[in-house]
């Protein structure tokens, strides 16, 4: 019986190494494996011409490269590309590249579909599928480096995982898929370039505060009490505001570094003057900033956008208690690439 090929990218470089020796090859070809995948972007062994032919043969019987497929790119007025991957077994998942000035983030996903129900949230409402394996997220950023590097032009600089999932929730995963993005011999990217997003799932910040992966911390508040935060957070039941500010408070963060509060706001749910000054009040002891989102409206949404003169009064009372305060553009509306618009499609057959 012959024995099934291994996809490389599912094993760390030490289980590679392990299985390597194994198949009586020498150390060193695990991190020329690595290299040639994560660096020069290879997708098979035959694209290795610094191993010997009868050794990519040797490897290429034992394991195989996987590969995401592209199956759809949409490009918005803005610059903003989302992304549509359909993975080995026919889901689908979406990643959005935002193009800017000093830096071009790349937003992934975690996981096909969420189970969180964030009622403002159109991936949500789509119901949840299954988890992401870590190289299917490190896939995403990997895939759209090579068209970049194709096309002549600058890659990734920023990475957030605030896609379709929630990031926390496949947190083994999650945590695997970071070390290799910052890994050396993985993409090398800095972990001060790494965004985790959550909803608020207490115990697992604690987690990722103790997991040794430096990343940034942004956290989606959205209501500044919690009777509103329950109608529009389910989550806010199992771990309501005060539990969620008390582990943000206990979060490890480097000089400099703050955790950023995500705000979506709602018309006439929580962008009122009142909940921007017991905002100011809840979020005083953590080094930190908001980021104001006015909501991106979808088909079949209860919620709507407030006029921006509620955004800029809601802003100021930020501004004045002296936290940063910015009010996030929306990029790729136009595309349903914004901030909660992504969710599984079907693979056109």
């Amino acid at each position: 019986m012959i024995a099934e090929k291994i996809n490389v990218k599912s094993l760390s470089r030490d289980d590679l190494l392990a299985r390597l020796v194994e198949q009586g090859l020498r150390k060193f070809r695990a991190d020329q494996v690595l290299r040639w995948i994560y660096v020069h972007h290879a997708r098979s062994f035959g694209d290795m011409t610094n191993i010997a032919k009868l050794e990519r043969a040797q490897l290429d019987s034992f394991f195989y490269i996987s590969s995401p497929k592209i199956i759809r790119l949409e490009a918005s007025y803005d610059g903003t590309k989302k992304y549509l991957f359909e993975l080995v077994d026919g889901h689908t998942i979406e990643s959005v590249l935002i193009p800017e000035e000093v830096r071009q983030t790349l937003c992934i996903s975690s996981q096909v579909g969420c189970q969180q129900a964030c009622r403002f949230c159109l991936t949500g409402s789509a119901g949840f599928a299954r988890d992401l394996k870590a190289y299917e997220i490190v896939d995403q950023v990997l895939e759209i480096s090579r068209i970049l590097k194709g096309e002549g032009k600058r890659g990734i600089t920023n990475i957030v995982l605030m896609g379709m999932g929630e990031p926390l929730a496949n947190f083994d995963e999650v945590v695997k898929a970071i070390k290799l993005i910052t890994s050396g011999t993985g993409l090398g990217f800095s972990p001060r370039r790494v965004t985790v997003s959550t909803n608020g799932l207490v115990p697992e910040i604690e987690k990722l505060g103790l997991a040794g992966v430096k990343v940034n911390l942004a956290v989606s508040l959205n209501a500044s009490t919690d009777e509103i935060r329950n109608r529009i957070m389910p989550v806010n039941k199992r771990y309501p505001i005060r539990a969620l500010l008390a582990a943000c408070k206990r979060f490890p963060l480097e000089p400099r570094r703050r955790i950023t509060f995500e705000y979506v706001l709602l018309h006439g749910v929580n962008d009122s003057v009142d909940d921007a000054q017991r905002l100011t009040t809840l979020l005083r002891g953590i080094r930190c900033k908001v980021n104001l989102i006015p909501f991106n409206p979808f088909s079949g949404s209860e919620f709507k956008r407030p006029h921006d003169a509620v955004v800029r009064r809601f802003q100021q009372v930020l501004l004045d208690a002296h936290y940063t305060a910015p009010v996030r553009e929306s990029r790729g509306q136009d595309i349903s690439a914004a901030c909660g618009q992504l969710r599984e499609k079907v693979a056109a057959s």
